[in-house]
């Protein structure tokens, strides 16, 4: 199997990088949050940090996010123009962690498509701190962005995973690969 980064679905590109999700000159990048909105460790973290403390105050005045939905603020000092704070599962909490990790990429995009957005960038949600394995969580993430944009015809121009490492970026392009499979 040759390692693939890329694929159109509908008008949209789903593709694959590995780097640092802070650096992104995307509409949105897509935030590992807590239910709290509070900040964190990991992407979480990093994303925090980049954006400055204001992007914190603005999480503390939404209130909660549970499992499985998503929060959209301005990106501040980072170079995408907002943040779309989703909440994944924790993996050991769930009998199906698989619905609300979909669950979570989905209301992600909804977001970004109800705001206009044409580009996106996700990290691998749920897959550090929260213990979704990444040979599991690949496929679930990738088939609903795919299945998204099939389903609600979305016109994104560009559907970015950002992985952190090497692992993470050759357990997605198993993933890709066997999606794209599945849709030739």
């Amino acid at each position: 199997m040759s390692e693939l980064k890329r694929v159109k679905i509908g008008t949209s590109i789903l593709e694959l990088e590995q780097g640092d999700i802070t650096k992104q000159n995307v509409d949105a990048i897509v935030n590992a949050a807590n239910s709290a909105l509070s900040g964190g460790g990991g992407v979480d973290g990093a994303i925090h940090k980049a954006a400055g403390r204001e992007l914190l105050q603005e999480c503390l005045t939404l209130g909660r996010c549970p499992t499985g939905e998503a929060r959209m603020t301005k990106g501040y000092k980072l170079p995408a123009q907002y943040v779309i704070h989703a909440v994944g599962p924790v993996y050991s909490m769930y009998e199906k962690p698989e619905i609300l990790l979909a669950k979570a990429h989905i209301s992600s995009l909804q977001l970004a498509h109800e705001a206009g957005l044409k580009s996106i960038a996700f990290p691998a949600l749920s897959t550090g701190a929260y213990g979704y394995p990444l040979k599991q969580a690949a496929p679930v993430a990738l088939h609903a962005v795919a299945d998204y944009i099939i389903e609600q015809e979305a016109d994104f121009e560009l559907v970015r995973f950002v992985l952190f490492s090497a692992k993470a970026m050759q357990a997605f392009s198993k993933a890709l690969y066997d999606l794209a499979t599945k849709l030739a």
